[in-house]
């Protein structure tokens, strides 16, 4: 059965900071028999100057793909192709940004989380530590965190509870435009009914698992109002919490067409509703043909 979707999106610049390095986009299209989503989230290097412009940057290009590139790709829809089109694009504005940031005499740098949608399947680019989500009964963690940090837990040196309260946890291995070379994370995967949730790390630092879990399940997200609310609420929360970062956040319910279900189910139960009624008019006929002997016997 085919899924459609809904999106919000809530970024905000914080407790401390002058600036928002965030850049948030979502592009939500239909083409023909498709229905496409795409959602991204660009973290500007806070150790950085000028993030904003990084992350602002890769935005616009990206923005730029889906209008003059898209309906190109669904003409015969491949996600591991288009997957490896937006590591290329990434792997050229790594470039770009690093000979513009040569050319002030600056170093920029963004995370860049995003996810493309078309109809039933999913494509996810990654660089960096904002994060891609999938909460259904459980939360899981789709993206890898490009961290120090990160590398430490897989050899076995931290703990993932040390990792979260250790000071290099910030220390990144890749971003787009302040690294020499990037290997985007690319996963390609059939789409579910649920929610997917883009983060930048300031959303998640001072929240757990359990409670991200609670706030964004499945059926009290009921509509967009509910999904700025609450996210909007988690936002509050992480800075009542005292995060000094920017914070934001992308929700993406994953649903299935209510329309055609309705189609469905009104022909399931007209089929029911038939076989009901030749069961009775069969019972009639019987019942009809007994009566008819019986009268022939009794003559």
């Amino acid at each position: 059965m085919k899924l459609r979707y809904v999106a919000t999106a809530e970024t905000d610049i914080g407790i401390v900071k002058d600036t928002n390095q965030d850049s948030v986009l979502i592009k939500h299209a239909t083409y023909g028999k498709s229905e496409v989503l795409m959602a991204i989230i660009c973290d500007g290097m806070g150790g950085l100057s000028k993030g904003e412009v990084a992350s602002a940057t890769v935005i616009r290009e990206f923005d730029k793909w889906f209008l003059t590139n898209l309906e190109f790709e669904l003409r015969n829809p491949d996600m591991d192709v288009i997957g490896g089109k937006w590591a290329l694009l990434l792997k050229n504005l790594n470039i770009k940004i690093q000979e513009y940031g040569q050319s002030i005499g600056e170093r920029l740098g963004t995370t860049f989380t995003g996810a493309l949608f078309i109809n039933n399947k999913y494509l996810v680019v990654h660089v960096g530590d904002t994060r891609l989500y999938r909460i259904d009964k459980t939360l899981q963690q789709l993206t890898n965190d490009h961290t120090y940090v990160a590398r430490e837990v897989l050899k076995g040196n931290l703990t993932p509870e040390q990792a979260k309260t250790d000071k290099r946890r910030n220390m990144l291995l890749q971003c787009v435009g302040a690294s020499k070379i990037i290997e985007p994370q690319i996963i390609c995967g059939d789409a579910s009914k649920c929610v997917y949730l883009l983060c930048s790390d300031g959303f998640r630092h001072r929240i757990t698992d359990e409670e991200i879990s609670e706030s964004f399940n499945f059926k009290d997200l009921r509509n967009k109002t509910v999904m700025h609310t609450k996210s909007k609420k988690m936002i509050e929360l992480v800075k009542e919490r005292k995060e000094k970062d920017n914070i934001s956040v992308v929700l993406i319910k994953s649903l299935t067409n209510s329309k055609g279900t309705n189609k469905i189910s009104v022909l399931k139960r007209f089929l029911s509703s038939y076989k009901q009624m030749i069961g009775i008019g069969f019972m009639f006929l019987a019942i009809s043909l007994l009566l008819f002997i019986y009268s022939m016997i009794c003559m």
